[in-house]
């Protein structure tokens, strides 16, 4: 990887622009635009890891097939795309845990209706995976039976999170985790960040784009990020393991009740004036029904979100027990200059991904085995699986804690 004065921003190509390290993936969507024989289908699934761009390459790809030009970035086609204005582009992204048939039927009666203005009629999922069953057998028969100019865009972590009868109608396409250099460099031309920070962020993400740009913009999120990774030379006894566990629970549940709670308010606000309450002598049927099912909503919401803050607290303890093990292995270099050891910028080839608390990984290298390191990935892999399966967030972490803290 360059050293950070050597980023340079990146030219600018159209919708396309910040897909940075898809090349590949670009080239295939630029010849289905185009026309190319074989190259158009009228369902895609784009699969890629976290923070990879599947989004964003669902967006470009919709924007592309409206443009007149294959995708300039600059017409009105292409800026109404992106931004979920266009009245031929519908963009589903769910804050629940699942995509319902009802949706997804709302989804079909949509796609088989004619463009209106634009060149053809699309329907982006950016959560295809969580479709629910009853809502895959919906989506189906519309994938089977499309209308002449409607195109499905399905976006996915992997294929096998999408139903087989349902990825075997589509055309794949898949996204590669972009390269530390990428992505600090779309951090530098996109969003003005110092090219020394954007190469921080960038590695600290581990090809997240999303998350380097939160990295790059917010010291909060920096500073929790900090935090998590001191949780492993903290966890001295049991005590300290159930506190630290406790607190990482209520902290993403903080974190999940302050970024819903404007959303929440104006959700019930709307609800409350189409059922009538403030109205003199109104009396709304069935009210309570409708609040209550819009609170369960609500409450699901959060549940993810707070899920996902969780996630982000096991990928940071991954990076660190990543770390250590290859300080154990000898996989990667010492730091070559003490300017190096202090900034946390690591030598060319494999390097730490933590640079900056080398002394502190280095402290639990030696004091623990590489099968000692294992095990404790393992017991993150295996909090992870355990949220997945809606066991309670503070078990599974209170668990997961006294793995990290086990000497044997």
């Amino acid at each position: 990887m360059s050293s950070p004065q050597e980023t340079r921003p990146a030219p600018a190509a159209g919708v396309w622009a910040e897909l940075v390290g898809q090349d590949r993936a670009v080239q295939t969507l630029r010849r289905a635009v185009s026309g190319e024989a074989h190259a158009m289908s009228h369902a895609w699934l784009v699969t890629g890891p976290p923070g990879s761009g599947r989004s964003n390459a669902a967006r470009a790809f919709a924007a592309a097939l409206q443009c007149p030009r294959g995708g300039c970035g600059e017409c009105n086609e292409c800026r109404t795309t992106v931004s979920g204005a266009h009245p031929d582009v519908t963009l589903v992204r769910t804050e629940m845990l699942s995509i319902g048939v009802d949706e997804v039927r709302d989804l079909v009666r949509r796609a088989a209706m004619s463009p209106t203005t634009g060149r053809h009629q699309v329907i982006v999922v950016e959560d295809a995976d969580r479709v629910t069953d009853r809502g895959a057998d919906a989506l189906l028969k519309a994938i089977e039976e499309p209308a002449p100019k409607t195109v499905w865009i399905l976006c996915a972590p992997t294929a096998d999170d999408v139903v087989v009868t349902i990825r075997s109608r589509c055309r794949k396409l898949s996204l590669a985790t972009p390269s530390d250099e990428a992505v600090a460099q779309l951090l530098v031309w996109r969003d003005g960040i110092d090219p020394t920070l954007a190469a921080h962020s960038a590695r600290a993400a581990q090809g997240h784009i999303g998350r380097a740009r939160v990295l790059a913009r917010n010291e909060e999120a920096r500073n929790r990020r900090h935090e998590v990774l001191t949780i492993p030379g903290r966890l001295a006894s049991v005590g300290a393991c159930l506190t630290a566990a406790d607190n990482l629970v209520k902290a993403a549940a903080d974190e999940a009740a302050r970024s819903t709670a404007a959303t929440d308010a104006e959700e019930r606000a709307k609800l409350e004036e189409a059922l009538g309450f403030g109205t003199k002598g109104a009396r709304p049927r069935n009210a309570q029904a409708a609040l209550k099912e819009l609170e369960d909503q609500q409450k699901a919401r959060a549940k993810r979100l707070q899920r996902d803050a969780l996630d982000r607290v096991l990928t940071e303890l991954t990076t660190f027990y990543r770390d250590v093990l290859a300080l154990q292995t000898g996989a990667v270099a010492p730091p070559v200059s003490p300017q190096m050891l202090h900034t946390g910028v690591e030598p060319s080839g494999p390097h730490l991904i933590n640079g900056e608390i080398r002394t502190q990984l280095q402290q639990v290298a030696r004091s623990s085995t590489p099968e000692q390191t294992l095990r404790r990935i393992d017991a993150i892999i295996a909090c992870r699986e355990a949220l997945e399966t809606n066991v309670a967030p503070l078990l599974a972490m209170e668990a997961l804690l006294l793995n990290l803290a086990d000497k044997h």
